[in-house]
């Protein structure tokens, strides 16, 4: 396919999207574009209190002037009761927690509780499968939104994403992601160098996402196959989307920000060599991923979560006239035939976990809010391609993954109870959808 066909299958996509009945439906509901301008405080919704949630509330706290959390969200109540106690432990954080019994929410349905509340500003760190669900509840009760990635796990997610982008522009609501790589002063000055010419055309890169394994949570008595999988989200694809996608996903952001274009098919390989136990329920520890995007530029992408092995956590990008190596703290621009090299220590930079949630709320105050949604929604579908690739044995297409009928996400109400855990995918066995 060529990149002009490929541009316009996007752009009847989201064309097509918008103005669905359901677009009109949020376009009309409630007060468009609640802006929240010049000083006004920062009321803050978490839903999903895990380490991350909890995370992203203290980077704000760190950042941002005049913010308050002011309700707490979560599947399960010690997770609020924990990220409750390690806020209210930060310095400076008495006047800044305004969360009471009252806007405290337990249960599947939390995330409307939140959202009911007078927050301004919804951070969004549940389990990833229930992302499009959640963006699509915050965007039509009119709230500002930092969401951490990925925001998808399958193509319908991804589809409602790149709906809910347009949506939310047009209601002038800002949607800050966790890719927080955009908001790094290394990032963005290697980028605007590379840009501006400074390794020439881009004609290939590479992407590692090299660790050790992760946490885990043992199995208990008590604890029903659908609560079992939740507190274990990371090893089930319908939570996930696996860890290519979970976590690969800023290597893979981060060489398709230089290329500037998403990637035309990808083929991949992957696989469970050492995290085999079924504790770690069915995704792989490890994906090789050749994501080819237009004019032949080639990628190469391996993720892998295995102990004992090399680690390393970096992306390189290679031009005609010389290449970029980029990782935090140490980026440099090293260019042949006489190219000035380049190299920029960001050490003492503000922390872009920090950043990113003050670049959000200046834009929001500005009334000139950011929409970083469909950027993120084409990074979020290449490492979903190279997932189905590596699953399924065969190359995957960019109108094959976006277009794919693939709903991982269970259909119908959830709700704690019964839930087998989905087969290993096997290479060779199983078809695109």
């Amino acid at each position: 396919m060529s990149q002009k066909d490929m541009d316009q299958n996007r752009r009847d996509l989201l064309r097509g999207s918008v103005f669905t009945a359901a677009g009109a439906v949020f376009l009309s509901a409630g007060r468009v574009g609640a802006a929240t301008k010049g000083s006004e405080e920062i009321r803050v919704g978490l839903i999903g209190c895990g380490g991350r949630g909890r995370g992203a509330v203290r980077n704000m706290f760190a950042g941002v002037k005049g913010v308050k959390l002011v309700a707490m969200g979560d599947l399960f109540k010690e997770r609020i009761e924990e990220s409750q106690k390690v806020l209210r432990e930060l310095e400076g954080a008495a006047d800044k927690m305004a969360v009471t019994p009252e806007t405290t929410f337990v249960g599947f349905d939390a995330y409307e509780k939140v959202l009911a509340t007078d927050c301004n500003y919804v951070i969004l760190a549940s389990p990833p499968g229930f992302r499009p669900t959640h963006l699509r509840a915050a965007i039509a009760a009119n709230k500002h939104i930092f969401t951490e990635k990925p925001i998808a796990v399958d193509g319908p997610g991804v589809r409602t994403c790149f709906e809910l982008a347009q949506i939310a522009e047009q209601k002038k609501l800002g949607i800050g992601v966790g890719l927080q790589r955009h908001h790094s002063k290394g990032y963005l000055e290697s980028m605007k160098r590379i840009k501006q010419g400074a390794i020439g055309d881009v004609v290939g890169g590479r992407a590692y996402w090299l660790q050790r394994d992760l946490w885990f949570k043992a199995r208990q008595p008590t604890w029903s196959d659908v609560e079992w999988q939740i507190r274990n989200w990371l090893y089930f694809t319908w939570l996930s989307g696996d860890h290519i996608v979970e976590q690969h996903i800023h290597n893979i952001d981060v060489v398709q920000w230089a290329i500037g274009k998403p990637p035309v098919a990808a083929v991949a390989m992957g696989g469970r060599q050492q995290r085999t136990d079924p504790a770690f329920g069915h995704i792989y520890d490890h994906f090789a991923v050749d994501f080819e995007y237009p004019n032949d530029v080639r990628v190469m992408s391996m993720s892998r979560q295995i102990p004992g092995c090399h680690n390393g956590v970096t992306e390189h990008v290679l031009g005609t006239k010389g290449k970029a190596d980029l990782a935090n703290n140490a980026w440099s621009i090293t260019g042949h035939r006489g190219g000035k090299p380049w190299s920029y220590d960001g050490s003492k930079d503000t922390d872009p976990y920090v950043q990113e949630h003050i670049d959000l709320v200046e834009s929001i105050r500005k009334g000139k809010p950011l929409n970083e949604l469909k950027a993120a929604t084409e990074s979020n579908l290449a490492a979903i391609m190279g997932r189905m690739s590596a699953y399924t044995g065969k190359r995957v297409t960019w109108d094959q993954a976006l277009n794919s009928k693939e709903s991982l996400f269970p259909s119908g109400e959830l709700k704690f109870g019964k839930m087998e855990t989905p087969k290993v995918a096997i290479p060779g066995t199983i078809d695109v959808i």
